[in-house]
């Protein structure tokens, strides 16, 4: 290294954690001289400052989008990201070098009154902003309802505690990351609620042409993770995925083949599609192109994908 190279983050304690995370795997051997070696600089991105539902406003790409305007002017030389948050399609001159560890990608669900989706009462209040889980939720009970809950984690728990809702969801991976693990009443099996595609998986951006960031990096890439990742994501850019629609998606390493499960549903829960694959899958190209061909599916099933999202079950 001739210089420090700048990791780019959202200042939220859980993206701070990841960020660290990397900082602290690069740094591995000179962990006294992390700050100096890989020093973080954090930003505020639209997500974080919009008020309402993300869907109104452009989707994901609202928490990566500052991040990335850094990367292309060269003020930062990677940025950390929840990759469930990154849209399917990179900017022109990035990409997502590196893939770490996924950690439990499941949903969780907490309350302070109850046990279990199946305890809520009838008309309960459950917070949330994904329109995935509450599609999902939906389809298991539809006789809660629902309030806006946006907020970083814990925004979003301090709300809970304050009585906004009865319930909320929150990935069982950010809380367990933060500690706080806890504080999930059930975890949600995925035959019940599958997760968002790359759920629990953090990806590092770089630009293409910087290869000292790249070299450093190389070492942290986790390839299982990134083979079910990039076979999510394939499903979700198949779908056109993005904040309006019900997505969620599964790759899994099993011995020498990925299984993988993906799902559509209505945005009352009242219609779900649903398909599967099993193949052996060399690397992420395969991978992604699995996830393609799963989308494929689905779309034979549904047919109009823009009537089942945007009108619901009319």
């Amino acid at each position: 290294m001739t210089r420090p190279l700048i990791i780019g983050t959202r200042g939220s304690p859980l993206a701070l954690w990841q960020a660290r995370w990397v900082q602290s795997l690069l740094a591995a051997g000179h962990e006294a001289n992390k700050d100096q070696l890989f020093p973080i600089k954090t930003f505020t991105t639209s997500g974080d400052t919009l008020k309402g539902d993300l869907k109104d406003f452009g989707g994901k790409g609202l928490f990566t989008k500052e991040l990335e305007q850094s990367l292309i002017d060269g003020d930062i030389d990677m940025a950390v990201h929840s990759m469930k948050d990154v849209p399917t399609q990179s900017q022109e001159g990035l990409s997502i070098s590196t893939i770490l560890p996924r950690a439990d990608h499941r949903d969780g669900f907490i309350s302070k009154k109850y046990g279990s989706i199946d305890e809520l009462p009838q008309g309960a209040l459950v917070g949330t902003a994904s329109i995935r889980r509450r599609a999902q939720l939906s389809a298991l009970r539809p006789d809660v309802r629902y309030t806006l809950l946006r907020g970083n984690v814990g925004t979003r728990l301090a709300k809970l505690e304050a009585g906004v809702c009865d319930a909320t969801f929150l990935a069982c991976a950010g809380l367990k990351r933060l500690g706080q693990g806890e504080l999930i009443t059930e975890t949600i099996d995925v035959d019940r609620m599958l997760n968002a595609p790359a759920q629990g998986a953090v990806g590092v951006e770089t630009r293409v042409d910087n290869g000292s960031a790249k070299a450093a990096l190389a070492a942290l890439h986790d390839y299982k993770t990134a083979i079910a990742v990039f076979a999510e994501r394939g499903f979700l850019e198949g779908l056109d995925g993005s904040c309006r629609t019900p997505i969620a998606a599964l790759a899994e390493i099993r011995g020498e083949e990925l299984f993988m499960r993906g799902e559509v549903l209505s945005l009352s829960g009242a219609k779900k599609y649903t398909a599967s694959l099993t193949r052996p899958v060399q690397d992420m190209a395969a991978a992604r192109l699995m996830g393609l061909e799963m989308a494929k599916d689905i779309r034979a099933q549904v047919g109009d994908l823009d009537s089942l999202f945007n009108e619901g079950d009319s």
